[in-house]
């Protein structure tokens, strides 16, 4: 069995999925099992879809706990400074030349468990298409709606 590649993770990626870890392990677990036990209390199991989607969501839940622990016990931590100034890191602001769409559009690379609208995980098809790139670059890069061209404008920390 080969040793598990570590996770890149920011402190505060690493903080969120503390916390989602904790939720999870408590109120979350004492939550299926009341849902479990009420749906129980309706009788017939065989029959009974609350205590099916009940136990379904209790799954769920483990499944989630046990992937969290996995990433926790092979993190590796980043940070801005892992980076050189003039080129994509951690928290770097890219501004970026669209040239299908002729615009510019500015991304903040992100840890994957803190993506957003505005922020790229550097783990997607753009942020990591963009890590480690300097300014003038041309960076194509194959995302679910076809292949996209960009030029790095700016970096900005």
């Amino acid at each position: 069995m080969s040793a598990m590649k570590a996770k890149k993770m920011t402190t505060k990626g690493l903080e969120l999925l503390e916390k989602e870890l904790e939720y999870l392990k408590g109120p979350k677990r004492r939550e299926m099992a009341e849902r479990i036990e009420v749906a129980r209390s309706f009788g017939d199991l065989s029959e009974n879809s609350e205590y099916e989607d009940a136990k379904n969501e209790q799954s769920h839940v483990e499944g989630r706990i046990l992937e969290i622990e996995s990433i926790l016990r092979n993190v590796e931590i980043i940070t801005e400074d892992d980076f050189a100034a003039d080129e994509v890191g951690m928290y770097a602001y890219v501004t970026l030349y669209d040239q299908e769409f002729d615009e510019e559009i500015t991304y903040k690379i992100v840890g994957p468990e803190e993506s957003s609208d505005t922020a790229v995980s550097m783990e997607s098809p753009v942020g990591s298409a963009l890590m480690g790139k300097k300014v003038g670059d041309v960076v194509e890069v194959e995302t679910p709606g076809g292949k996209v061209i960009f030029k790095i404008l700016k970096i900005e920390r």
